[in-house]
């Protein structure tokens, strides 16, 4: 007989406790605190799967330690799920058992997404698991896609100890999940979606992955601060957490990496939804860069990084006359306490009179860039706007700047100036630091290396 017991969960860090209380002490929260009816059966969260399967049957032996230098490691090859973006974000390729969630805003892509790369694993059994859609609205998507996959197999089922059933009978070679939110495990009494319950099935899937050594891909839902839905845990325990991001009125999508326990969490993949799907981008740097027929103020061109991957973005300001008291600063897609110093430096070392001028920055794209080589490519747009004055077209920029007007050096600089290069851009300014050791002259494009600010704006503007 199973018994039954009540504790409260904190529904913000899925922290527990057995009284109700106002404010969490883990994150400090205020009435986050839900009341659930927690089961405890005489079998395990983490032995769950197996309860419910024959999976794994028969006397296991205990687990002992060993030396570290006993451990024999081989590497292991990873599955290429035949989309390149998405290999590319996770290190190349999908780790065997590893438990791979990606979140997103509602209608942004994800089952599309993860519906088009199950149908490209061709040689492989693939179980897909929905908890939201009919077998009928899942036929239509990949009708919709143009693909064709015989070793797809659907499944349309929320309670986890018959999808393990169902797992066992097929065998699959990979498990999508759609979503992880819409599980429900009869070990725990709350509704599918709290935190206990998405702790609970995510235990029984990671267990059931790390044991048979089947990759799974969960689709998680995200809260209205762009989040994860659920506890704070289910971050943890997963082995990547992925970022679904863009503008459901845009065409691009951006698939960024939170968390890789098998690679850079800094790798970044792009994608084009049409109509038959996503389109993978590989060029991306083509379609963020607008395709002027006039030369216009405001807009710089700067060379980035996001990962191993070289981007050329077009850093677009609109400087205007203040009608309030205080002028407005924002930005879209940078960090607009780096923009407030910049202007800062600007006012300070370049006589620039900014503090009765709102100044709004944008980077195309919908892209959101840290990198630090964008900032004299933000303060020449900023410039060019103020003063009318169009940044020439062929020009592209990528150097840091100090509180001081100086330019201070960036990172790999041979692959900005590659893609540069490609892309036919005839001029680029650098820090005379990076120069040094760089042989400039094998790069097809004028490169000028300059110290301070001033250099830079006195050779786009006069």
């Amino acid at each position: 007989m199973a018994k039954l017991k009540t504790l409260y969960f904190c529904q913000n860090c899925g922290a527990q406790s057995a009284k109700w209380i106002g404010r969490c002490p883990s994150c400090s929260e205020w009435n986050t605190y839900v009341e659930e009816v927690v089961e405890k059966a005489e079998i395990t969260p983490a032995t769950a799967w197996k309860a419910s399967t024959t999976i794994g049957a028969g006397p296991s032996k205990s687990a002992k330690p060993k030396p570290l230098g006993d451990i024999l490691f081989e590497e292991e090859s990873r599955l290429d799920t035949g989309d390149g973006e998405l290999n590319r974000v996770l290190g190349g390729g999908l780790v065997p058992g590893s438990l791979v969630l990606i979140g997103g805003e509602p209608g942004i892509g994800k089952s599309t997404l993860m519906l088009q790369i199950a149908m490209q694993l061709q040689n492989l059994r693939v179980l897909y698991i929905s908890g939201e859609e009919s077998e009928q609205q899942i036929k239509m998507r990949a009708e919709r896609l143009g693909q064709q996959h015989k070793g797809l197999y659907i499944l349309t089922e929320t309670s986890t100890q018959n999808i393990f059933k169902q797992i066992d009978a097929l065998q699959p070679n990979v498990v999508v999940v759609d979503s992880i939110q819409t599980l429900h495990s009869q070990l725990v009494e709350s509704g599918a979606g709290s935190v206990s319950q998405v702790r609970e099935c995510t235990t029984e899937l990671l267990k059931y992955a790390k044991e048979t050594g089947v990759p799974v891909l969960l689709i998680g839902h995200i809260t209205k601060d762009g989040s994860i839905a659920g506890p704070k845990i289910l971050e943890h325990m997963v082995d990547t957490v992925l970022q679904f991001e863009g503008d459901r009125h845009l065409t691009y999508r951006i698939l960024r990496t939170v968390k890789n326990r098998f690679g850079s969490t800094s790798e970044l993949g792009i994608y084009e939804m049409q109509g038959a799907g996503l389109r993978q981008v590989s060029n991306p740097s083509e379609i963020l860069l607008s395709q002027r027929t006039e030369m216009l103020s405001g807009i710089a061109i700067g060379a980035t990084l996001e990962g191993n991957r070289p981007l050329l973005v077009e850093v677009q300001a609109l400087v205007t006359p203040a009608t309030y008291g205080t002028p407005q600063r924002t930005s879209t897609g940078f960090d607009s306490k780096r923009l407030q110093m910049l202007l800062a430096v600007l006012e300070k070392r370049s006589g620039l009179r900014l503090g009765q001028h709102d100044v709004f920055l944008n980077i195309a794209g919908g892209l959101r860039l840290e990198d630090p080589a964008l900032d004299v490519a933000v303060c020449a747009a900023v410039v060019s706007s103020l003063n009318d004055i169009p940044v020439p077209g062929d020009v592209c920029l990528a150097a840091e700047v100090g509180l001081s007007g100086e330019i201070r050096a960036v990172s790999r600089l041979d692959q900005r100036l590659s893609e540069a290069e490609k892309l036919g851009f005839a001029e680029m300014y650098i820090s005379q630091f990076n120069g040094r050791g760089l042989d400039l002259g094998r790069f097809g494009l004028k490169v000028h290396p300059v110290g301070r600010l001033d250099e830079v704006l006195t050779g786009l503007f006069g």
